[in-house]
């Protein structure tokens, strides 16, 4: 069975993005000691272009074969023209508000998260990551299998939370961890409870 990851980047204080849904002030503090480590590891969930610059355009997909995103998370590239952001992956947009996908590449639904994603960890293939954001999250906490933090050395204060849910504590497990020199941390838990 797929599994699902919830690889996402946040601050010491969990936040995701600020409070109107930027990530700029995350992406400031993301140290030239920890970029390579991210190209190497997680070629995977870098933007296309990204891919490009770091020379594994032509890689082949290693940990995951599809990408899940709310519309908040996505609607960035899309203001910039980048309308398939991970053309290496399946994308798979969770939108109420946007009624056609901008591009073929891009599957929007107003489908109930947990049941495509139940689905999706029946298909064969690679595993799922769940790229965003904290209203997503927050609705497959359930279904989340492995949670990957990218924390950044910078406190928000308020924002988007790692996970908006009501009150509902479920367990995760360290299985790794690993500090960069210049402040950045990679946090690797998988689930011990539903």
């Amino acid at each position: 069975m797929r599994k699902l990851t919830y690889f996402v980047g946040a601050s010491i204080d969990g936040f995701i993005a600020d409070p109107d849904g930027g990530f700029d002030f995350l992406m400031a503090h993301v140290t030239e000691d920890f970029v390579p480590h991210l190209a190497a590891e997680y070629a995977d969930a870098l933007p296309t272009p990204a891919r490009a610059a770091f020379g594994v355009a032509d890689a082949p997909n290693t940990r995951f074969d599809t990408v899940l995103m709310g519309r908040g998370t996505y609607a960035p590239g899309q203001a910039e023209g980048l309308t398939s952001p991970y053309a290496h992956l399946r994308q798979i947009v969770f939108s109420s508000s946007l009624t056609t996908s901008p591009d073929p590449a891009v599957e929007v639904t107003t489908e109930d998260p947990v049941e495509l994603v139940r689905r999706l960890k029946q298909e064969d293939g690679l595993g799922i990551w769940l790229c965003g954001g904290g209203d997503l999250a927050g609705r497959l906490l359930p279904e989340i299998d492995e949670l990957i933090v990218k924390q950044c050395p910078v406190v928000a204060g308020s924002g988007v939370p790692l996970f908006r849910a009501g009150f509902s504590p479920c367990t995760f497990r360290l299985t790794d961890s690993r500090v960069f020199e210049r402040g950045n941390v990679v946090l690797t838990y998988a689930r011990t409870s539903a």
